[in-house]
């Protein structure tokens, strides 16, 4: 198993059903409780470990799902009230360098998530096919992103880390 993708990777092409899209805002909604199961019980020395060589520890995992999941739902709401705009990139690593990511307890992001995604899943599920093809520009890439192939990427981000979680305990009996 490659434990930098301990699930694979996203891939979606084409459009996502209502029912696909279902299961996707399902498990957004469920993040913050699966994160929140992977972590339980690890003390503040097996949370800084790392789930791999060069990768981030554990606590900065756990903040780095709160900096992006933020920063996807500001997107969605971006391109749900302007018309196909550039959203701004960050440098999630060097965000996970930051002191609140090395060193603050877990549960501040973990909180802050439970909030989150309760605001995300309403957003979602307001949203109908027309606001699910609307599309922002990511300039790095330069691709247009649209709003239904983003749910499943923050899908799929939120299991992928949680997996580097459970990956490690597992390995190391934790």
């Amino acid at each position: 198993m490659d434990v930098r993708y301990p699930i694979g990777h996203f891939e979606f092409v084409g459009e996502a059903s209502s029912s696909l899209r279902d299961a996707w805002i399902r498990e957004i909604e469920e993040l913050p409780m699966k994160l929140n199961e992977a972590v339980r019980g690890l003390s503040e020395e097996q949370l800084n470990l790392v789930y791999r060589e060069g990768g981030w520890s554990l606590r900065q995992v756990v903040h780095h799902l709160a900096d992006s999941h933020m920063n996807s739902f500001i997107r969605f709401k971006l391109a749900l009230t302007e018309d196909t705009p550039t959203i701004r990139p960050y440098y999630e690593d060097r965000w996970a360098e930051l002191q609140d990511s090395l060193h603050i307890d877990i549960t501040l992001s973990i909180m802050l998530l439970e909030a989150l995604h309760r605001r995300w899943v309403i957003l979602l599920k307001s949203m109908n096919d027309s606001d699910y093809s609307r599309k922002f520009l990511h300039p790095e890439s330069q691709k247009l992103i649209r709003l239904d192939y983003n749910l499943g990427t923050y899908a799929w981000h939120g299991k992928h880390h949680v997996a580097h979680i459970t990956t490690l305990r597992s390995a190391l009996n934790l």
